[in-house]
Parts: structure tokens; C-alpha cells; sequence
């Protein structure tokens, strides 16, 4: 069987790496620092203004995928539990101080999509001290636009130069994305950060829940919902009720209702009951309960559920 080789293989980019993971500076590596992280964000926003402005506008990315080596994350986060989101408000604010600058230069600065997103995430074929990023234009990108390659930049430790590449969405499929390292902020048009309106510091905001709709009228399109109550039913386009704990996917694929998923504050742990004909929770099947008789399993974190074998639905601590 044909071996694919490591990340860094892939893009033939191998060579540029030490062999000797200790063999950097004074023998360390450098710790990756919440400063590091700030003006490594801010740097890659400026460099997407000059890269894709054109005439008289001004354009930038508004998702930053922030991509290290699984141990620097764990370093990273390690007893800095909410780190991330204070990062991701400070580099909002340092981009609207940015776009004003343009603004007040007779710029146009209008966005091209309507909040800023911010992720970390991991890849094992990371080295030690290796820090990458993808900028996107749109974080709502359709299944179109899933297919174009995407601008992603690596520092390796070896050189400490950026290199930039077009590589294709497919390739990252082994990355890792941690709950707690993802941040929402709306995009303000008057360039001012209102605090109260980022997603991850909203304490009324339990969970994150994403699904892409197969059904042909909407092509794929993903579909968020923010978990605000304890407990909520997650249905398909038979449901004719309208309460505000209603999560429901416009497809035929999905029952109505299809599951029931509450929050449990005791144990900080969610649960879950299937109603519906087939539910899958990390590829294990759970089993089917009453409505009226529900059954409680574990709900894990990050767990992948599909329903009826077509529908997949993913659920993310906020």
C-alpha cells in the first residue's frame, strides 16, 4: 500500500525542519505566549490587507485558523483556561484601530462577512515551536466555496520564515479544533468592539451546535444553533412548534422530534435521548427511547452525532 507521508511531505516542504526537535535556540524550544499569539494575528490581518486590497477597497480575512503542534496547544491553554477569547477581543479591537486608519484615508472599508472567527487548532505532524495560519474571506463559506484551495502560511522553526501556499481543504482534514479555542465576534460597521456581543463570553451561551443540511435547496450550507437553555429539542421540517429551545434542521432527513439534549449544571456534563429512527454518537448507535420516557446517555463534548445515517450535527462547549 502507497505510504502519503506526513503533513509537511504533502507539501513538500519536509527538509525545511530539524530532524533534532532540541536542536533550537540554546537547545529549546520557545514557549508559545499569549503576546506571541496576539502579534502573530495582527501581523497575518495586515498582511491580508495589502495581499487583497485592490484599488480603492479594502478587504481582509475575517476567520484565523491559528494551527501548532499538539503539545504547544496543551502548553499554551495549560492553567490559562479563557486565554484565547481575551486574545481574540484584544486583536478585534487592534483591527477596527487598523480599519479606521483606512477609513479616515478615504478608503472603502466595507466587510465581506458579517463576524470575525478565531480558532486554534492542532495537527500531529506538527514540529515542536511550528506555528501556521488560514485566513478565510467568508466563515459562512458554502460547499462551493469549500472546494477552492485555500492561502495557508507555516513558519517553520528551522528558517523563521513565513511561506505561503494554496493548498486544498482536503489536506486539512487531519487538523485538530478544540471547543475552547474557538471565538465569535459579530463585525461592528462603526469599527467599535461592544464587548457584550462576543459569542464565547456570552454566560447565557451553553453550547455550539453546527450541522451541514444535505437537502439540494440549500446546497450544503451550514447551520448554526447557540444552546441558551438547558434543555433543547433538536427537530426536522415536520416540527410545527416554535419555542425558542427548538433546534430544528429543515430536512426531511431529521425526525420530528429527532433528540433531546439537556445540560446538566451539577456535573457540567450534557446528556442525550433519541427519538429518532437511527442516531449515531461517535459512530456508536444509541439506542431509540419514547418521547414521553426518555432515555439519558452521556453527550461527550466535541461528539459528532448523525441522524438517520445522512443528517451530522456536532456539539461544542461554548
Amino acid at each position: 500500500m502507497e505510504t502519503k507521508g506526513n503533513f509537511w511531505q504533502r507539501l513538500g516542504i519536509q527538509d525545511w525542519f530539524l530532524t533534532d526537535e532540541t536542536s533550537g535556540i540554546n537547545g529549546k524550544t520557545p514557549a508559545l505566549t499569549p503576546d506571541a499569539v496576539y502579534k502573530y494575528i495582527i501581523q497575518k490581518f495586515t498582511d491580508s490587507v495589502k495581499e487583497l486590497s485592490f484599488g480603492n477597497r479594502v478587504v481582509f480575512y475575517h476567520e484565523f485558523i491559528i494551527s501548532f503542534n499538539a503539545e504547544d496547544y496543551r502548553d499554551f491553554v495549560e492553567n490559562k483556561q479563557g486565554i484565547f477569547g481575551l486574545i481574540a477581543k484584544e486583536t478585534v479591537k487592534k483591527f477596527y484601530e487598523i480599519l479606521k486608519e483606512h477609513r479616515a484615508a478615504g478608503k472603502t472599508v466595507e466587510p465581506s462577512g458579517s463576524k470575525w472567527v478565531f480558532r486554534l487548532v492542532s495537527h500531529p505532524d506538527y514540529m515542536r515551536g511550528d506555528k501556521g495560519f488560514i485566513g478565510k474571506l467568508l466563515p459562512d463559506n458554502n460547499n462551493t466555496q469549500k472546494t477552492e484551495n485555500l492561502r495557508v502560511t507555516f513558519i517553520p522553526r528551522q528558517t523563521g520564515i513565513a511561506q505561503t501556499f494554496d493548498v486544498n481543504n482536503d489536506i486539512l482534514k487531519g487538523f485538530t479544533y478544540y471547543s475552547d479555542g474557538y471565538m465569535e465576534i459579530p463585525y461592528e460597521e462603526e469599527l467599535e468592539y461592544t464587548d457584550d456581543k462576543a459569542v464565547n463570553s456570552n454566560n447565557n451561551i451553553i453550547a455550539r451546535l453546527e450541522t451541514i443540511i444535505p437537502d439540494k435547496q440549500f446546497a450544503g450550507k451550514k447551520v448554526e444553533y447557540l444552546m441558551r437553555e438547558n434543555d433543547i429539542i433538536i427537530s426536522g421540517s415536520d416540527e410545527t412548534r416554535e419555542e425558542a429551545n427548538l433546534f430544528v434542521i429543515p430536512s426531511d432527513w431529521v425526525n420530528a422530534p429527532h433528540l433531546q439534549i439537556k445540560y446538566n449544571k451539577a456535573d457540567g456534563k450534557f446528556y442525550l435521548a433519541s427519538f429518532g429512527e437511527v442516531t449515531t454518537m461517535n459512530e456508536v448507535t444509541v439506542n431509540r427511547s419514547d418521547v414521553n420516557a426518555p432515555v439519558w446517555v452521556e453527550l461527550p463534548v466535541n461528539s459528532r452525532l448523525l441522524l438517520n445515517g445522512i443528517v451530522g450535527v456536532n456539539l461544542f462547549k461554548s
